[in-house]
């Protein structure tokens, strides 16, 4: 369906305001759709919002794994919020335009939440590399220092990334049309948009999807390769079990993650179709932020038991008043 959006500035050069394609023109479809992403946002938001908060209450999980986890589950708050409030908008009501800057502020927040999970998750992979592998100097190498440093910077990456993007691609002129062929303002649809030359700027996607995460993914395999190695040779098997299900979570949280944006940024623009753009994009800022908290829950008992710990909190607080 064309979209009027008489977004033109005066000289008639470029698009200030934009308007997000209607995902179907059948209002059962959009419902549907709308029902099952309020669901994984209210999940994800209130799974990692507990995990955050029963972290940072349980002084039993002030450990560099968990120091890490917190920052996760943070940072998936940040990512849904970033865009999911404005994809439900945008599926049942026809107020579906946002302006220049609002595209570009939330094109900026997902990236730099995006990148800084990225970098985050190498992190994890390290730690859990020094754990198993450097047992004796794990408590000295991975200080609370050092911890607080490799967050520090996987922030600080997303937040460079993010705003290096984010003034390339809106340093570009949109001649129209205005509608985005997607739920938010990623980068592939926004460029689809953009008149003139943009093979610097899909050159510029390209090697920061290398360095931000392809690097970091290489870094996650060449931990756990090391990792798998040094749990082989465990004479005990219960030392293998408790090795293997300390990076279990992990492992299943960076397959998820990396193979659905590896999918979508690390190909070619031709290459690119807006359905497979759209199921991709659901996936890696719904479903994955959904299952990370159910993840990390389920198959670990000291979070577990810290999220029973804070929900009996709250529970006697609320009678008490």
């Amino acid at each position: 369906m064309s979209v009027n959006c008489s977004l033109w500035q005066e000289n008639s050069l470029s698009v200030k305001r934009f308007a997000f394609a209607k995902f179907s023109e059948v209002p059962g479809e959009c419902f549907l759709l709308f029902t099952l992403i309020l669901l994984m946002f209210l999940v994800s938001l209130t799974g990692n919002t507990l995990i955050a908060l029963a972290i940072c209450t349980s002084p039993s999980l002030h450990t560099p794994m968990y120091f890490f986890l917190a920052n996760l589950s943070l940072l998936e708050i940040g990512y849904t919020c970033s865009v999911i409030p404005k994809m439900l908008q945008s599926l049942v009501s026809e107020a579906r335009g946002i302006s220049w800057e609002g595209c570009a502020s939330q094109m900026f927040f997902f990236i730099f939440f995006g990148i800084t999970e990225c970098c985050l998750l190498a992190a994890m992979a390290f730690d859990r590399y020094m754990a198993i592998c450097s047992p004796l100097h794990y408590a000295t190498r991975m200080s609370r220092g050092v911890c607080a440093y490799l967050a520090i910077v996987s922030w600080v990456m997303g937040c460079i990334v993010g705003l290096g993007q984010t003034n390339f691609i809106f340093s570009l002129n949109f001649c129209g049309p205005c509608e985005i062929d997607h739920f938010f303002c990623d980068l592939p649809p926004l460029l689809a948009l953009a008149c003139g030359d943009t093979s610097q700027n899909e050159a510029a996607i390209f090697v920061a999807a290398v360095l931000c995460i392809f690097s970091p993914f290489l870094l996650i395999i060449s931990s756990y390769v090391r990792i798998l190695v040094a749990v082989l040779v465990m004479p005990s098997p219960e030392g293998r079990h408790k090795a293997l299900s300390t990076c279990s979570s992990h492992l299943l949280v960076v397959t998820l993650f990396y193979g659905s944006t590896s999918a979508t940024y690390l190909r070619s623009k031709s290459s690119h179709s807006p359905g497979v753009d759209k199921l991709l994009a659901l996936f890696y800022t719904s479903v994955t932020s959904m299952l990370n908290p159910i993840i990390y829950s389920l198959r670990n008992k000291e979070v577990k038991g810290a999220l029973r710990r804070t929900l009996g909190l709250k529970k006697v607080l609320t009678m008490k008043r």
